[in-house]
């Protein structure tokens, strides 16, 4: 009996310390909810700083530097939307590798120690290619983008459950043990919504109501949506947002996209944004009441392959952000806004306790206090004129620049002014250096030009259509080029070649750009621009008795990616296309006839 005591005990010993080990090595969840002051996590309010790195637009190898420079940068949450378009080039198959590993993702933040919200849309914008809807979406019979059509919503319904599916199976959902404290549906609906009429408030409905059925254990948010329905938070995007409001008395001030700088298009100004006025917008908004804001960008990136989108946005998707577009800190940016997140920081006790009480301090002058019974005080003065002033507070004098925030987490000292950059924060200097050897030798830079000779017109598989044919219904999107070739007979007494006349070929295109070539040769090119991206040409020519062909090569630049049915912008050469002669006006349209149309160009395939 003693034997198979000492048995039991052993085993009961093991089974006591399996247990220990499970528990040691299992992450709980953290019950996320929220009131009208702040999110809640596990009953605690918290005033959270966030900043937006999407995935695809670095690398892999970037990913855990960009999450660790964040957090040394202050911040406690990565904001990140998800890219249908590339998780689902093709209907029903999936691809989460590489640049596309939302998963890895999420958990290098999670390891990181931050928290993430990621912005499932599936409707993105930002600036990438077609919003981030697949291509093959604009096939499906009967579909109409972002409104109550059956169809688009099966689809919207279906992606986002298999994200949130992929999240719940990885266990990262805060309410799992994961980073995951927040999730969106949709994205700045409210600024198009009226174009759809009554079916838009419906649609917003169904969304926030499908949304939360997926049971994600997390509050999910709507942006610029002013009607978002309960328990959707609608919160704020723009340059600034102090004076928002959300929809309701118990929902918190939350700002999901506060820009930081902007995106680049072709032939526009490289964006800039006064690091001053970004922290004067950062400090207004946690001053009146705000306790959760987000930078978009705070790692901008790069916009790989063919993904912007626009069109006309640029391969850079720099964004002016504290962190560059190859990763690097951009200062004086990332310090001063590290130094204004712990002075923020220092505050948060306060802030969570208690509802803020704004009072004149003159004009265009204004001081805020959150005070508890039990002592706590932080106090923001703020001078949103443009001229410095000194004001009186508690008995004290300060001096406040125009369009500045002082923040004093004591209702006391200052711990920063938003327009005074620390000394300290340190601005890098480039050194020229030349390169060894020959400057100019290929083997130095470590790379040579090759050039790839491309035939005009059509050289490989083509087929015939009458008329001009609208060129993304054609080409899905598979590649930017599009050829349009035309043969025709010119009679020796055509008034377009009496006496050697010139011709004009006059080319009317959807955009976004193209070039003319008759007889094999460039007759003239035209581009739109990211105001306009429609072509027209007048292009003079010189076409001989006989064979003539016109070889129309049509390019995009990225497909629309806003605004209310962007689906229905076409592209391409849709016409008319006519030869005017200039001797005695004669004009003849071709946009009819029978063209052959070849999709991309011979190499490479793109």
């Amino acid at each position: 009996m003693r034997g198979r005591d000492q048995i039991l005990q052993l085993l009961l010993l093991y089974v006591f310390l399996s247990v220990l080990l499970t528990l040691a090595t299992t992450s709980y969840g953290v019950n996320v909810t929220y009131d009208h002051r702040a999110l809640l996590i596990d009953g605690k309010r918290r005033v959270l700083v966030s900043g937006s790195i999407h995935y695809p637009r670095s690398t892999v190898e970037m990913w855990a530097d960009l999450i660790q420079k964040s957090k040394d940068g202050g911040l406690d949450v990565i904001e990140t939307y998800v890219f249908w378009n590339a998780h689902e080039p093709v209907q029903n198959q999936y691809n989460f590798e590489g640049r596309y590993d939302l998963v890895k993702f999420i958990k290098l933040v999670g390891e990181a120690g931050l928290y993430a919200h990621l912005r499932i849309g599936p409707y993105v914008c930002a600036e990438w290619n077609y919003g981030g809807f697949p291509l093959w979406l604009h096939f499906v019979p009967g579909i109409k983008f972002r409104t109550d059509n059956e169809p688009f919503k099966a689809e919207m319904q279906r992606f986002t459950a298999k994200i949130v599916d992929m999240m719940k199976q990885e266990k990262l959902y805060a309410s799992q043990g994961g980073p995951i404290i927040l999730s969106q549906i949709e994205n700045e609906y409210g600024n198009i919504d009226s174009s759809y009429g009554p079916a838009a408030k419906s649609y917003i409905k169904w969304a926030a109501s499908m949304a939360v059925s997926l049971d994600t254990g997390v509050p999910w948010v709507m942006c610029q949506q002013a009607d978002a329905p309960d328990p959707i938070i609608n919160t704020c995007n723009g340059f600034y947002c102090d004076q928002f409001t959300p929809n309701s008395k118990n929902k918190p001030k939350m700002w999901t996209e506060n820009w930081s700088g902007w995106f680049l298009s072709f032939g526009g100004a490289v964006p800039y944004r006064p690091v001053e006025d970004l922290a004067f917008a950062v400090a207004r908004f946690y001053q009146l009441g705000g306790t959760f804001q987000n930078y978009y960008m705070y790692h901008g990136g790069t916009n790989f392959g063919r993904s912007t989108g626009g069109p006309f946005i640029s391969t850079s998707y720099d964004y002016d952000a504290p962190l560059d577009e190859y990763g690097l800190i951009r200062q004086p940016k990332w310090g001063h806004l590290k130094d204004l997140h712990k002075s923020i920081k220092l505050c948060e006790e306060a802030l969570v306790a208690t509802d803020p009480v704004t009072s004149s301090l003159g004009q265009n002058l204004e001081a805020t206090v959150y005070k508890t019974g039990t002592g706590l005080c932080s106090a923001f003065l703020a001078n949103f004129g443009t001229s410095d002033k000194t004001v009186n507070f508690n008995g004290n004098s300060y001096n406040l620049p125009g369009w500045s925030v002082s923040i004093l987490p004591d209702c006391k000292n200052v711990a920063l002014n938003t327009a005074k950059i620390n000394s300290m924060t340190v601005i890098p200097s480039f050194v020229h250096q030349s390169l060894n050897g020959v400057a100019d030798s290929a083997d130095t830079l470590g790379s040579s030009w090759s050039w790839i000779y491309e035939p005009v017109g059509i050289s490989k598989k083509a087929f015939v259509r009458p008329g001009l044919l609208e060129q993304i219904n054609t080409t899905a999107d598979k590649s930017d080029y599009l050829w349009y070739s035309l043969s025709t007979v010119i009679k020796d007494n055509e008034p377009f070649v009496e006496d050697g006349s010139k011709t004009v070929l006059h080319v009317e295109s959807l955009g976004h750009a193209l070039h003319a070539f008759v007889n094999g040769k460039l007759a003239g090119s035209g581009t739109g621009n990211v105001g306009n991206a429609k072509v027209a040409v007048e292009i003079p020519v010189t076409l001989l008795p006989g064979k003539n062909t016109i070889d129309l090569l049509s390019l995009t630049a990225g497909l629309q990616n806003y605004g209310a049915f962007f689906e229905l912008e076409g592209a391409g050469i849709t016409g008319p296309v006519k030869l005017e002669g200039l001797k005695n006006g004669t004009t003849v349209d071709l946009s009819s006839l029978q063209w052959t149309y070849q999709v991309s160009l011979c190499f490479p395939t793109i």
